[in-house]
Protein backbone atom coordinates (compact mmCIF):
# COMPACT_ATOMS: atom_id res chain seq x y z
CA UNK A 1 0.00 0.00 0.00
CA UNK A 2 1.28 3.35 -1.35
CA UNK A 3 0.87 5.33 2.12
CA UNK A 4 0.43 8.72 0.73
CA UNK A 5 -1.92 7.93 -1.70
CA UNK A 6 -4.54 6.13 0.55
CA UNK A 7 -4.12 9.13 2.96
CA UNK A 8 -4.36 11.40 0.40
CA UNK A 9 -7.88 9.22 -0.60
CA UNK A 10 -9.17 8.92 2.80
CA UNK A 11 -8.62 12.80 2.83
CA UNK A 12 -10.74 13.31 -0.35
CA UNK A 13 -13.24 11.29 0.93
CA UNK A 14 -13.71 13.05 4.07
CA UNK A 15 -13.91 16.55 2.13
CA UNK A 16 -16.02 15.37 -0.35
CA UNK A 17 -18.25 12.88 1.86
CA UNK A 18 -18.55 10.40 -0.62
CA UNK A 19 -16.12 8.08 -2.40
CA UNK A 20 -18.10 8.87 -5.80
CA UNK A 21 -16.52 12.30 -5.29
CA UNK A 22 -13.13 11.51 -4.26
CA UNK A 23 -12.70 9.42 -7.17
CA UNK A 24 -14.15 12.20 -9.61
CA UNK A 25 -11.72 14.23 -7.66
CA UNK A 26 -8.41 12.65 -7.87
CA UNK A 27 -8.98 10.65 -11.19
CA UNK A 28 -9.46 6.91 -9.85
CA UNK A 29 -12.77 4.70 -10.12
CA UNK A 30 -15.25 4.43 -7.10
CA UNK A 31 -13.48 1.31 -6.05
CA UNK A 32 -9.84 1.91 -5.90
CA UNK A 33 -10.61 4.69 -3.47
CA UNK A 34 -12.70 2.33 -1.18
CA UNK A 35 -9.82 0.01 -1.12
CA UNK A 36 -7.37 2.35 -0.39
CA UNK A 37 -9.36 3.89 2.62
CA UNK A 38 -10.09 0.22 3.82
CA UNK A 39 -5.83 -0.73 3.67
CA UNK A 40 -5.42 2.73 5.18
CA UNK A 41 -8.30 1.68 7.66
CA UNK A 42 -6.59 -2.10 8.37
CA UNK A 43 -2.99 -0.47 8.58
CA UNK A 44 -3.90 1.91 11.24
CA UNK A 45 -6.27 -0.64 13.16
CA UNK A 46 -8.99 1.62 13.33
CA UNK A 47 -12.05 2.82 11.40
CA UNK A 48 -12.29 6.32 10.20
CA UNK A 49 -15.11 6.62 8.07
CA UNK A 50 -18.99 5.74 9.23
CA UNK A 51 -20.08 4.32 6.19
CA UNK A 52 -24.47 4.08 5.27
CA UNK A 53 -25.92 3.89 2.17
CA UNK A 54 -26.23 7.43 1.86
CA UNK A 55 -23.39 9.08 3.30
CA UNK A 56 -20.34 8.96 4.62
CA UNK A 57 -18.88 10.75 7.74
CA UNK A 58 -15.73 10.81 10.01
CA UNK A 59 -15.20 8.88 13.43
CA UNK A 60 -14.21 10.38 16.12
CA UNK A 61 -10.59 9.03 15.39
CA UNK A 62 -11.20 10.10 11.44
CA UNK A 63 -11.81 13.49 12.58
CA UNK A 64 -8.41 13.51 14.27
CA UNK A 65 -6.51 11.46 11.64
CA UNK A 66 -7.78 13.77 8.73
CA UNK A 67 -6.47 16.85 10.55
CA UNK A 68 -2.90 15.01 10.47
CA UNK A 69 -3.49 14.14 7.07
CA UNK A 70 -3.91 17.57 6.09
CA UNK A 71 -0.97 18.61 7.73
CA UNK A 72 1.05 15.78 5.99
CA UNK A 73 -0.35 16.25 2.78
CA UNK A 74 0.65 19.97 2.55
CA UNK A 75 4.35 19.63 3.86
Amino acid sequence: MDRLQAMSAFRAVADTGSFSAAGRQLGRSKGVISKLVAELEAHLGARLLNRTTRRVSLTEVGRNYHARCVQLLAD
